[in-house]
């Protein structure tokens, strides 16, 4: 995943997965990394990864657009 980057992280998978809702609706592509430990679900993140060219975008929307 080269030029992708990290715009958002969250214990959350719904929280991952309205941001990259959000973003695709303004034409940006995004990925979710599942980061949580396998067995249990207990530790780790969801990280939303944008390639490097949107990322100023996808900050700014995330910040402005998306409340939880």
């Amino acid at each position: 995943m080269e030029n992708w980057n990290k715009v958002f992280e969250t214990p959350m998978q719904v929280r991952a997965e309205i941001v990259k809702g959000v973003l695709e609706e303004h034409q940006i592509q995004a990925v979710i990394l599942n980061k949580k430990e396998t067995v249990y679900q207990i530790f780790g993140n969801y990280e939303v990864h944008v390639q490097s060219e949107n990322m100023m975008s996808a900050n700014n929307i995330i910040q402005n657009e998306i409340t939880f």
